[in-house]
C-alpha cells in the first residue's frame, strides 16, 4: 500500500519526545539524509505501489545478484534473496543433526531440477550411496536419477512403514534452517557477489556443524570432570563436636 504523505503541522505530543531533540542532528548518516533527493526518490518509487491492498509490484533495494523468490505464503508471497540447498541426515546422530551438503543456487531455479546435482554432490562428500530422500512439495517433477526413490511431503502413495515414519521426520530440517539463519548468516549475507554467496551458505553450514560438536565436547567435558572429581577428591565427613 502506497505510504501516507507525512504533514508536520507544527504541535508537539505531551508524552513524546520529537526525534531531534533523541537523535544527534550533526551525525554523518543525519548529514547524508539531508543531501538525498527524497520528493524525487518518491515520485520514482510510487509507481510501484497501489493505493489499496498489496503493492502492485515487488520493489525492494538489493545487491545486482539477488533474486525475486516467490515463497507461495500469504503473509510473505515474495522474498528477496538466493537459494540455497541444504542436505541433512533423515535421523538424528548422537550429537545433533548434523548438515551434509550446502549450495548456493544463484539464478532462482526450480528446485527439482537441482536435486540431482544435490544428491551426487552430498554421494561425493560423504562417501554413502543415498537409499531414500525426503523432500518438500515443491520439487515435484524432479530429475533424480532412477532406481532412487524420492518422497515428497504429503505424498500417500507407496509410503508404509519405515518409510511413513521416516517422511514424517522431513520436517526437521525446518529446526535446521532456522538455526542456520539465526544463529549463522544464513538470513544475511555479508559477503560480495555470487562468489560471497557460494562461499557463506558453505560457511553456515560448517559453522552450525561445529556448533554441534563443541555442544557435545561441552558436554563430555563436564561428565568428564565430574567424574575426576567424584572419584579422586576426597569426601570429608562431618564429625560430631563435643
Amino acid at each position: 500500500m502506497r505510504p501516507k504523505q507525512q504533514e508536520m503541522t507544527g504541535s508537539g505530543d505531551l508524552f513524546r519526545a520529537r526525534l531531534d531533540q533523541i537523535i544527534n542532528m550533526k551525525h554523518e548518516m543525519v548529514r547524508l539524509a539531508h543531501t538525498v533527493a527524497w520528493p524525487w526518490l518518491d515520485d520514482e518509487v510510487a509507481p510501484l505501489f497501489s493505493d489499496k491492498g498489496r503493492p502492485g509490484l515487488p520493489t525492494s533495494f538489493h545487491a545486482p545478484e539477488v533474486e525475486c523468490i516467490g515463497k507461495g505464503k500469504a503473509n510473505a508471497p515474495y522474498e528477496f534473496g538466493v537459494k540455497v540447498s541444504v542436505t541433512t541426515t533423515n535421523a538424528r546422530a548422537k550429537g545433533g543433526q548434523f548438515v551434509l551438503h550446502a549450495k548456493a543456487l544463484p539464478g532462482n531455479p526450480y528446485d527439482g531440477h537441482t536435486l540431482k546435482d544435490a544428491i551426487e554432490e552430498t554421494q561425493a562428500l560423504t562417501g554413502r550411496e543415498i537409499e531414500r530422500g525426503y523432500a518438500d512439495k515443491g520439487y515435484r517433477g524432479h530429475d533424480a536419477p532412477k532406481p532412487l526413490r524420492i518422497y515428497l511431503s504429503g505424498q500417500k502413495r507407496g509410503v508404509f512403514g519405515r518409510t511413513k515414519r521416516e517422511l514424517r521426520h522431513r520436517s526437521a530440517i525446518e529446526a535446521v534452517i532456522s538455526h542456520m539463519k539465526n544463529d549463522g548468516h544464513l538470513g544475511r549475507n555479508y559477503l560480495k557477489g555470487r562468489e560471497g554467496d557460494a562461499a557463506n551458505a558453505i560457511l553456515c553450514a560448517v559453522g552450525h556443524n561445529f556448533r554441534l560438536i563443541l555442544a557435545w565436547l561441552r558436554l563430555f567435558l563436564r561428565l568428564l570432570l565430574a567424574t575426576i572429581l567424584a572419584t579422586y577428591i576426597p569426601r570429608f565427613s562431618a564429625k560430631p563436636a563435643f
